[in-house]
Order: C-alpha cells, then sequence, then structure tokens
C-alpha cells in the first residue's frame, strides 16, 4: 500500500472507530478526519470544503427544508386525519401508517416522514389503550423502507446518483430506483405489517405516553362566514374532533355561552366552539374544520403583518401584569398584537369568553403572536416561558399550493426538465415568498450535523478512490468471492455494506461502499448499474440496532424499547431484503 493509502486506511478506521464508541457526535468526527487529511496533505487543501458545495449536500438539505414546507402547509394533516382510526386492529393500523410512512417516505426525508407521523401513533395508540412500543418500530422500519423507492427518499441514492454522475457521466433519474427499491420496500412491508410487529417484546410499561401528558388546554375557534359548517348541527362534529384528540366543550354566541354542550344547536358564522386539547391537537382540528382562531380579525392582522405566526406557552406567576385582569381588559391584542388562544387551569371550569376570563397565578396561557415576538410578549405579561416545543401554526389555506409546486418540481425534474438541485431550490424560494415556510425558520430545519457530515465524508471518499484505496477493497473482495456466481458477488457486497449500515451512519457507508461496488464491476467487466443498486439497497437498510439509521434512534425512547430489541424484526428482515433484492437487480439492471 503506498503512503496516501496507509493514511487514509487509517483515518476510515479511526473514524469507524470513533462512531462505534458515540463518544464525540458524527459531524465532529468527521470533519476532524478531513482536517487531518488535509494537514496531512491526502486531501488537496483546495478541494477540502468541495464537499459542502455537491450536489448530494445540497439535495440533502434542500429537501428537509421542503419537508418542513410541507408538514407547515397541513399536507400531512391532510392524508393522516382522513385514514387514521384508532378502532382497528394492530396490524391493519401498522399496514396503514406503514404505507402512509413509506409514501411519504419516498418523496421526503424519511426522517421528516417519521417525525410527521410519530406523534399520530402515539396519539393512536393512547386512544386504543395499547403501548406505542407495538407500532412505533414497524413505522420506522417503513419510512426507511419507504425511502428506497426514488433519488430523494434518502440520501444514500443521492450519492450513489451523484457518484455515478461522476464515474459514467449521469446520475441515476428521480424513479431509476423504484424497480428495486419498490420491490424491497413492499416485501419489508409487507413482512413488517404481516409477521414483524408480533416479534417485538411487548412491555405495558413502555415508555412513550408523553404526549399524553401534554398541557390539556381549554381554548375557543370561531366558525368564519361562507364555512361548510354553517346550518349543520354542532354534535355532528364530534367524529372529526375525536379524530384529531379534541373535546368539544360547548359554544358561545353572542358572548354568552350556551347551556350545556350544545350539541343539537345549528351552527352560525361567528360560532365560537369551546374546546379541550393540547396545542398540536387543536391546531389538527382547526386545519381539518377550516376554522378561526378567537379573535378572527386579529388574526388577519396578525397573518397580513409579519412572517408568520406562532405558539407560545406562558405561566402566570403571582407577580405578572396580567394577573388579576382579563386579556381583553389588558388590551393583550391591539397593545401587543397577540391573540389568546387557549387556557390550563387546573381544578375549575371556564364559564365565559377565554379574552375575557380573569386570569390566575399558576394558569397556563397558550399565545398567538407574530414570529420571533414571543419572548417580548412574555415579558410584557410578566410571565414565565415554558419549555420550548417547537410548536407551529399550520397554515391550512397553502395546502394545495405547497403540494402542487413540490409535485411539479418532483415531475420537472424526473423529465429531465430541470436539475434536481434546482428545482428543490425553487420550490424552497416560492415556499418562502408564500409565506408557507416562514423565513425566520428557513435555516431551523436543516439537520447541519448531516451537511457537516456530508460535506467532510465527501472529499474523503473521493481521495481514497484516487489514491486506488477502493480498487483495493475491491480487488479482496473479488478475491474472496473469485469463481463465484454474479448473484453471489451482489450477496456479498450487499452482506457487507449491510453490515456497515447497521453501525455506521449510512451516509458514511455509502460514500465508501459506491466506489468500491464500482471497482467490483470494473473488475469483473461488467456493468455497475446493478451493483451500486445493491449498495444503494443495503446503505439504507439497517435494521439490527437503533444506531444505524436516525429513524431507530428516534422511537428507542418513545417505544421503550431496548438495544437488542431491533434485531428480532431487523435480522429477518433483512434477509428477506436481500432474497428481493437480488433477483430484481440482475432483472431490471444486467450486468
Amino acid at each position: 500500500m503506498t503512503f496516501d493509502q496507509i493514511v487514509l486506511f487509517a483515518l476510515f478506521a479511526a473514524v469507524f472507530g470513533l462512531l462505534l464508541w458515540g463518544r464525540y457526535r458524527y459531524d465532529i468526527v468527521a470533519f476532524s478526519a478531513l482536517m487531518v487529511a488535509v494537514v496531512l496533505g491526502v486531501v488537496p487543501a483546495n478541494d477540502a470544503f468541495a464537499g459542502f458545495g455537491h450536489p448530494a449536500t445540497l439535495v440533502v438539505a434542500l429537501v428537509l427544508v421542503v419537508s418542513a414546507g410541507l408538514v407547515r402547509s397541513g399536507a400531512v394533516f391532510l392524508i393522516t386525519r382522513t385514514l387514521v382510526d384508532s378502532s382497528r386492529s394492530l396490524g391493519a393500523h401498522i399496514t396503514l401508517m406503514g404505507g402512509i410512512g413509506a409514501v411519504l417516505s419516498a418523496f421526503m426525508n424519511n426522517v421528516a416522514a417519521l417525525a410527521l407521523l410519530m406523534p399520530v401513533d402515539i396519539q393512536t395508540a393512547r386512544k386504543a389503550g395499547r403501548t406505542p412500543g407495538m407500532s412505533l418500530m414497524p413505522l420506522s422500519f417503513a419510512t426507511i423502507l419507504g425511502g428506497m423507492a426514488t433519488l430523494i427518499g434518502t440520501p444514500p441514492n443521492i450519492i450513489i446518483a451523484s457518484i455515478r454522475a461522476e464515474t459514467l457521466g449521469e446520475p441515476f433519474g428521480m424513479f431509476d430506483f423504484a424497480p428495486v427499491g419498490g420491490i424491497a420496500a413492499l416485501a419489508g412491508l409487507l413482512f413488517v405489517a404481516l409477521i414483524g410487529w408480533r416479534l417485538i417484546p411487548l412491555r405495558q410499561n413502555a415508555a412513550g405516553a408523553s404526549e399524553a401528558q401534554l398541557s390539556q388546554y381549554i381554548a375557543e375557534l370561531t366558525v368564519p362566514e361562507g364555512s361548510d359548517m354553517i346550518g349543520q348541527r354542532l354534535g355532528e362534529f364530534d367524529k372529526e374532533a375525536e379524530k384529531a384528540d379534541v373535546a368539544i366543550l360547548g359554544l358561545i354566541r353572542d358572548g354568552k355561552r350556551l347551556y350545556g354542550r350544545a350539541a343539537g344547536q345549528m351552527l352560525r358564522a361567528g360560532d365560537a366552539l369551546v374546546l379541550e386539547a393540547t396545542p398540536e391537537a387543536l391546531d389538527e382540528f382547526r386545519t381539518a374544520a377550516s376554522l378561526d382562531f378567537a379573535d378572527a380579525a386579529r388574526q388577519e392582522k396578525l397573518g397580513a403583518a409579519g412572517d408568520g405566526l406562532e405558539l407560545v406557552e406562558v405561566v402566570v406567576p403571582e407577580t405578572a401584569r396580567i394577573k388579576g385582569r382579563s386579556a381583553q381588559a389588558l388590551g393583550l391584542a391591539w397593545r401587543q398584537n397577540t391573540v389568546l388562544m387557549g387556557l390550563a387551569r387546573q381544578g375549575r371550569r371556564l364559564t365565559r369568553h377565554i379574552r375575557q376570563e380573569q386570569i390566575e397565578a399558576g394558569d397556563i396561557l397558550l399565545l398567538l403572536c407574530p414570529r420571533d415576538r414571543g419572548a417580548d410578549v412574555t415579558e410584557w405579561l410578566g410571565c414565565l416561558p415554558l419549555a420550548e416545543r417547537g410548536l407551529s401554526v399550520t397554515a391550512n389555506d397553502k395546502t394545495w399550493l405547497a403540494i402542487g409546486l413540490f409535485a411539479g418540481a418532483v415531475l420537472a425534474a424526473s423529465l429531465g426538465i430541470i436539475y434536481l438541485p434546482i428545482a428543490l431550490g425553487l420550490v424552497v424560494v416560492t415556499y418562502v415568498l408564500t409565506k408557507i415556510l416562514p423565513l425566520a425558520e428557513l435555516y431551523d430545519h436543516i439537520e447541519w450535523p448531516v451537511v457537516v457530515l456530508l460535506g467532510s465524508m465527501i472529499p474523503l471518499g473521493a481521495a481514497l478512490d484516487s489514491a486506488g484505496g477502493t480498487a483495493l477493497i475491491a480487488e479482496s473482495l473479488l478475491t474472496l468471492t473469485a469463481g463465484m456466481p454474479a448473484w453471489a458477488i451482489l450477496t456479498v457486497l450487499m452482506v457487507v455494506t449491510m453490515t456497515l449500515s447497521d453501525v455506521l451512519n449510512n451516509t458514511a457507508t455509502a460514500i465508501v461502499a459506491a466506489p468500491v461496488g464500482i471497482q467490483m464491476a470494473n473488475g469483473l467487466g461488467v456493468s455497475p448499474d446493478p451493483f451500486l443498486m445493491a449498495v444503494a439497497v443495503a446503505a439504507s437498510a439497517a435494521f439490527l440496532t437503533p444506531i444505524g439509521h436516525k429513524n431507530n434512534t428516534l422511537v428507542l425512547g418513545p417505544g421503550g424499547y431496548h438495544f437488542g430489541d431491533y434485531w428480532r424484526i431487523g435480522l429477518p428482515l433483512e434477509v428477506l431484503i436481500i432474497a428481493v433484492s437480488i433477483p430484481a437487480i440482475l432483472l431490471f439492471w444486467p450486468l
């Protein structure tokens, strides 16, 4: 081996060892390795930061921002509120949620897809009286599987497409992964839905019902002019409210609370529904029923005045300015451009308009205010902020605009009309200009550690390839598989890649394994495409441990899982993925 090869192999071994150890975050490890490589001269100084402008890095960042825009527009609520039902059997629920998760993760980052659906799954489990651990791991696996089917579904596919472009002159297209990745995903989903969930150890005390422990607010939403609700009875909306986990307590008309629940009352424009719900559930029900906030006129001014709205939760201390006064008497709306959305009070029911209710020490207030004004409003009220929960207000009037823009970009990129990073960039710009995604939130949704990891590992991978390191690994694997048929060689490559991906970041695995696959193909004198497809599927198929994929890590705590629980489903699932992928690769991407 040459000096450069020895240094690079040592650096990769150190990176992999430190990632396994887990003491330091993966982005710091990768960036440190890059800096050492530059100092030792194995990565040219001019190329040190080339990875940060690499198309793969940009696409990963842009997909995360687009995903956030789809959430803020209510596109996900549109899907889940019409399809999810807590009365279904566990197997049917896992099949449905897994299907939704797989489809979403095919067109958005799979980590973002799980983040969207996990609260829905936990909430459904709570309503059905079962532990979330029975369905969260299948949901995690489903979102990982769905990402295999398209170019933008998972970072390894983006990286492999970029490596193909650099090596062969043309990247993989948007749906080139679909024949193999789609078959693997479908087989995996069927296994998880029919058999896999039965292998999860049942722990009744599994942690994860934190969603149920969130503050329940008494809040009001008003019926706007022209609403479809006008002329219908209040009781007819109980089912929709139950889907969103909202309790309808009553009705306020002309400033007066009607007797009882008023379930038989015909709704009129301007009526205020009195509700009990968490902030997330309240926003979901508001989106589903197209309702206005408690102060519709103030809401309109808020939306027109600034760069979006935010929800803030505050606790009222004894010394607060608002203690002993109502929001209306204090002039909260006209002084601070803020609407009192909800009020959480232990021990007593509220009988008047929320904004007319006298506030007491110990009350928790849910405030709707202009973005980035939450801290100022909290200080003016003399209240104490609760821990940040990332609450946001859904722009439900822009749902179809957000979906249409994204679908148009995907279609244009798929037909080769426009380069994918440019198409996604245009979607992001349009989301900001149309205020689907507030400008102040634009960079909050980019997972910067992943960007640093990609930006650091790409130059290291390129250096290893140019130094002949990947050719050396490929020759070793070819020697190991000498005389074996093509399907056996592809199987060995998939097993090695899967093993790496189960203990390392799948992005880093793809950067190392894809060039190895190309070198193996060149050594055999065959097309590199089947080898790249094998790496693409295997790099994403990390099911044995909670550290192999971020989605597995996300559900570890909420599902109440142990480290050893994952292999029970993951091992047979990985064997199945290999078994269905190899024939599909040889069929759709012949040697």
